[in-house]
């Protein structure tokens, strides 16, 4: 797992052709606005999380983020205990998110 700040979390993302964006936030934060492209998974789940986290490609990079970097960071810590090597946290998260963000329809 590593801790990238807003900037490193963007310019790494955009060099990465084998990058997935996974949103672990809370179906009320999500209908706030996401990060483009983002798959959703949350966290609060509990061993419903665990489970779809278990379905991922493990040979992905996921570049993860929440609200404001703690649950992410945790969920970094539990995909990287379920063989996902390549787990980055968004410090700050959405909250400090600069870039585009989507809104549902």
């Amino acid at each position: 797992m590593a801790d990238l700040s807003q900037e490193e979390w963007t310019k790494q993302l955009k060099a990465d052709d084998n990058a997935v964006v996974l949103d672990v936030r809370t179906q009320d934060e999500i209908d706030l606005g996401m990060i483009p492209n983002a798959i959703h998974i949350d966290i609060f789940k509990g061993q419903g999380f665990i489970h779809e986290v278990e379905q991922l490609d493990k040979t992905k990079n996921y570049y993860v983020y929440c609200k404001s970097g703690n649950r992410s960071g945790q969920a970094c810590a539990i995909m990287n205990q379920l063989d996902i090597e390549n787990a980055y946290n968004l410090l700050g998260g959405f909250s400090e998110w600069q870039g585009e963000v989507a809104h549902n329809q």
